[in-house]
């Protein structure tokens, strides 16, 4: 988030040294640090007066630090199949790789969410439930009497980087292993749902 320092006088250079401490602080989290604006300073071999200005605290840096995706865009490409179980392989496979490529940011951001009365990161407000809302789109037309958000919450619910967290560090799953089960989960949930036991 902008800083009133940033929206006055130089914004092209200014826009260019807060994107040099954001890379500072992706490439700090990436080496398993949780850089504060002074290491993301150094790294970026820019003062920490100037640091100060674009963040004023280590918390102010990392949430800027989240992963760089548009958070209109949508899983799903241009041609993809009409059939929900699909569909939502698609969007799980894109999600877990997402997750996978940026876990120590979304580490970070995890972590930040967990801090009470604070803002919460942009990763905190729901947008890989409507990844996978848009996966399940054609349900509306095949079975009109599932709860389509309440699914892909729960789907949600064993995905993402809360999930990967539990299976790897608790659960000691390798990274393959563990993305193996998370798309596993997805496609039993969705299952359960569409062939529900009587």
């Amino acid at each position: 988030m902008a800083v009133p320092y940033e929206s006055t006088g130089r914004q092209r250079q200014k826009g260019r040294t807060r994107a040099a401490l954001v890379e500072a602080a992706h490439a700090l989290l990436a080496d398993g640090g949780s850089p504060t604006v002074e290491d993301a300073a150094a790294a970026a071999g820019i003062s920490r007066t100037t640091a100060y200005r674009y963040f004023p605290n280590q918390r102010e840096l990392l949430l800027a630090a989240y992963p760089e995706i548009q958070d209109d865009a949508g899983l799903l490409p241009a041609d993809a199949p009409a059939d929900p179980v699909a569909r939502l392989e698609l969007v799980m496979r894109e999600f877990i790789a997402f997750t996978l490529r940026w876990e120590p940011q979304l580490r970070a951001q995890l972590r930040l969410s967990l801090e009470p009365g604070a803002r919460q990161p942009v990763l905190r407000r729901g947008r890989a439930i409507r990844w996978i809302e848009e996966a399940l789109v054609p349900l509306a037309d095949t079975h009109p009497h599932l709860d389509v958000h309440g699914l892909a919450t729960a789907i949600r619910s064993a995905s993402g980087i809360e999930s990967l967290v539990w299976l790897t560090d608790i659960g000691g799953l390798d990274r393959a292993r563990a993305a193996e089960m998370l798309a596993g989960s997805a496609r039993a949930i969705l299952r359960a749902a569409l062939d529900p036991v009587t």
